[in-house]
C-alpha cells in the first residue's frame, strides 16, 4: 500500500487484510506449529495493524484499538453508518 488510496479503496483494503489473518489464526488453532502458517498471519496482521491506523488518521478509527484517548471521544461525533459514515 504505498500510493494514497481512497476511503472506498482502503476499507477494500482492511476487509482483505483482516479476512487474511483470520482465516490465517483460525488455521492455526488446528495446526500451531505450522512456521509457514504462522508467518503468513504476521505479514497479514501487520498490514491489517498499518491499514487501520492509515484509516484513522485520515477518516476516523473503525474500532476501538485505533482511538486516540486525548481526542475525548471525537469518533462518536463523526457520522454512523446510516448517515453516510465509514463509506
Amino acid at each position: 500500500m504505498n500510493q494514497a488510496k481512497s476511503k472506498a479503496e482502503l476499507l477494500g483494503w482492511i476487509d482483505k487484510v483482516s479476512f487474511m489473518a483470520c482465516e490465517m489464526a483460525l488455521y492455526l488453532d488446528t495446526h500451531p506449529d505450522d512456521a509457514q502458517a504462522l508467518s503468513f498471519f504476521q505479514k497479514y496482521e501487520q498490514l491489517r495493524r498499518q491499514a487501520l491506523a492509515t484509516y484513522a488518521a485520515q477518516y476516523g478509527p473503525l474500532n476501538l484499538d485505533n482511538v486516540n484517548n486525548e481526542d475525548h471521544w471525537h469518533w462518536a461525533t463523526q457520522p454512523w453508518p446510516w448517515e453516510g459514515g465509514c463509506f
